[in-house]
């Protein structure tokens, strides 16, 4: 017998344990300078990231790149600080 959610229930997101390794995905416009401009709005908020933290995915154009850095969070008010930063960054174009 399955059980079905009802539409109507709304549900909490799920509880983040602090502190916690934490993945931020942000895609940008592709330049020399947008990992080393980023990692440096990350380091401000997180601390030092180490390079094996690091990963970068451009897209098949070489139009777009994408930076997952993985950080120790401390609380939602660092994150939310760090999401704000990245999103007032010129060539960002997404925060995930």
């Amino acid at each position: 017998m399955s059980k079905e959610l009802d539409p109507n229930t709304v549900m909490d997101p799920p509880k983040i344990e602090f502190p916690c390794d934490y993945p931020i995905k942000i895609i940008g416009v592709a330049s020399i300078e947008f990992q080393a401009e980023i990692v440096t709005i990350v380091e401000k908020h997180a601390g030092e990231i180490s390079s094996d933290l690091i990963e970068l995915q451009v897209s098949k154009k070489n139009t777009y790149v994408s930076v997952r850095i993985i950080i120790t969070a401390t609380g939602v008010d660092q994150l939310q600080r760090l999401f704000d930063d990245l999103k007032t960054h010129e060539s960002v174009k997404m925060v995930l």
